[in-house]
């Protein structure tokens, strides 16, 4: 075993469908071998709530709501480096189609003239986050290091990314071959 210290990262899962991390688990082997050069300190995979300060940090989903923007900009402030997994988190995505409408309309149709509701009023608890106006990638909010493409990027894909920026460089999309099968 390496004397070298593992590289600590953190995940997080912001407005979106987890599927970066369904993905990220189909690693399947891959996560034993890369298990011995990282340390997972915190992610929805572990239920680990708080962020601590780590080496990469990796957000999966766009900005939708005053949450989702603060464990963005939590997540920023303690990483050194901030990889955009998805196309939520890189372009905004399925998320971002609701900026096409008025929040309150959205809110509106999910709360009150959505068939399935019951009470059919808009909710007024400090539990339920507060949807931001627009939704946005989360490059609008903070510097983000490198992207990984994709909805979902599959697992070969995000192999390639942690392998190159684990390695040091920066992950080259124009070289990179993609197979669709």
């Amino acid at each position: 075993m390496s004397d070298k210290p593992k590289i600590r990262v953190a995940t997080a899962w912001l407005g979106g469908c987890s599927g970066c991390h369904m993905s990220f688990l189909d690693l399947d082997e891959r996560l034993i071998e890369l298990s011995k050069l990282v340390e997972l300190t915190a992610s929805p995979i572990t239920d680990v709530k708080e962020i601590p300060e780590v080496d990469v940090g990796i957000v999966e989903g766009a900005v939708c709501t005053d949450e989702n923007e603060h464990v963005l900009r939590t997540m920023r402030a303690r990483c050194k480096v901030l990889v955009a997994i998805g196309d939520c988190a890189v372009t905004g995505n399925i998320p971002a189609l609701r900026n096409q409408f008025l929040l309150e309309d959205v809110v509106a149709r999910g709360f009150i003239e959505t068939e399935s509701t019951q009470i059919g009023e808009m909710p007024n608890d400090p539990v339920v986050p507060r949807l931001l106006k627009r939704v946005r990638p989360i490059h609008e909010l903070v510097k983000v290091d490198a992207y990984i493409p994709g909805c979902p990027p599959d697992a070969d894909t995000i192999w390639y990314a942690l392998t190159e920026l684990l390695a040091g460089r920066a992950p080259n999309w124009d070289e990179r071959t993609f197979s669709y099968d």
